[in-house]
């Protein structure tokens, strides 16, 4: 199995982005996906500079993949999708359909997460579209992906979000420039105040969701690494870790120990859990609800 740096999903400063990446560089994860995939006026970083990223990353040995944005709103977000779409250099990875558009009977691409891809059929027409790899919903559980890798494609890899916050929704509307009292067209990029985004608690002082612009995250870490063995079993490709603004390389240290047999899974997982935001959770692998936390033994793999 594979390991995977899903795309930055907050909005860093450019120097923290640049130095992100060199550490990532040299770090054990083998597929890095880069780009703005959650807000168009996040400006720090240009399209140009995930293109000079991505060809030192790939220097580096790494596999680069650009995302698209998730929630398309302007014509201008639609000039970007279609230069990376274009970029001939890259493999993509298609967070809309208008993505998908771009990308079918042209070039291999990934079906991301966000395409709600929940049956057989709707996996056999993405494939017959291009797809070469494609993200599993990050509500599905175990039990409804062994269904359809059962029944998957033939040469059609599988990736599983393994690691960080859920993005759970995408609206139009800008929550944390509201939570501000800002307009979303002068939101003062609020952002970047928050580099895991910010954290809303319940009258009870539960943590409970994370706003990060127009995306909705869930406040729990959604943690997968006691679950590697089972997704061996399952025949999964690929487990994507997402991007947190302190400690991912060790975060990948970590993953790819236990993956490999080097690091005792359960001291690990123990490790990993000290490093998160927030409390780790797993329900929906289970077919539970999302914050659920359901503990399993950590055999090693």
């Amino acid at each position: 199995m594979k390991l995977a740096l899903g795309p930055i999903l907050y909005y860093w400063p450019r120097r923290d982005v640049l130095a992100f990446y060199e550490a990532v560089s040299a770090s054990p994860v083998d597929i890095v996906y880069l780009g703005e995939a959650v807000c168009s006026r996040r400006h720090e970083v240009r399209l140009a500079d995930w293109f000079d990223m991505a060809t030192v990353l790939r220097e580096a040995g790494k596999e680069v993949v650009l995302s698209t944005q998730v929630l398309i709103e302007s014509g201008a977000d639609v000039t970007v999708l279609h230069k990376i779409a274009a970029n001939g250099a890259f493999m993509v990875e298609a967070n809309d359909m208008g993505a998908v558009h771009c990308l079918a009977g042209k070039a291999p691409f990934v079906a991301g997460p966000h395409l709600n891809i929940y049956n057989l059929p709707t996996l056999q027409c993405m494939a017959e579209l291009g797809v070469q790899r494609w993200v599993m919903p990050l509500e599905m559980s175990a039990a409804d992906l062994a269904v359809i890798q059962a029944g998957r494609p033939a040469g059609l890899q599988t990736e599983v979000f393994a690691y960080g916050r859920l993005p759970l929704a995408f609206s139009a509307r800008c929550f944390t420039a509201r939570h501000c009292n800002l307009p979303k067209d002068d939101c003062q990029f609020k952002c970047m105040e928050h580099p895991d985004g910010l954290l809303m608690r319940t009258q009870e002082d539960e943590a409970f969701l994370v706003l990060n612009g127009i995306q909705t995250q869930s406040a729990r870490v959604h943690n997968l690494l006691p679950e590697l063995p089972a997704m061996q079993a399952l025949g999964v490709d690929v487990a994507r870790v997402s991007p947190q603004a302190q400690h991912t390389v060790r975060i990948l240290e970590l993953f790819k120990g236990a993956l490999t047999g080097q690091l005792d899974a359960a001291m690990a997982n123990a490790e990993l859990t000290a490093l998160m935001p927030d409390q780790p959770c797993n329900g929906y692998w289970h077919g539970q609800p999302g914050l659920a936390l359901r503990r399993a033994a950590t055999p090693a793999l």
